[in-house]
This record gives C-alpha cells, structure tokens and sequence, in this order.
C-alpha cells in the first residue's frame, strides 16, 4: 500500500505556477489518492490567505525532518 510522503504541518518547498508564490508551505491536509495512484496535499504559504492543492511531486522537503 502506498503512503503520503509528507506530514500535517510539515513545512514543503513548492514551486508555484504562473499565478501563486514559490516557497515554504506548510501541509495543512493529506488527500486521498487519486487514480493516477499520486497523492495530493493542501498547502497553504505564510505570506497568502487562501488554502492551494498540489501533488506530491511538485513538493520537496523545505527543512531536516527530526528523528
């Protein structure tokens, strides 16, 4: 069975489109899988009100996870 990469409230570096600012998010929710078998994540950035989706691949880990 395949699992989330990413953690709630673990912070996420994501490359924005055209439209919304690269940077460190935090992971606000974990989606279910989608048939393509990829994740997707509600993520939301510090510096902007609104809530975005984004998949799995287009986030990377933005600091050292704890042990």
């Amino acid at each position: 069975m395949d699992t989330h990469k990413f953690r709630i409230g673990e912070s996420v570096y994501y490359k924005g489109k055209a439209d919304t600012p690269s940077g460190v998010y935090v992971v606000l929710a974990r989606l279910p899988q989608h048939e393509e078998g990829e994740f997707e994540y509600t993520i939301r950035h510090s510096r902007e009100p609104h809530q975005l989706r984004a998949k799995e691949r287009e986030l990377k880990v933005a600091a050292s996870r704890g042990i």
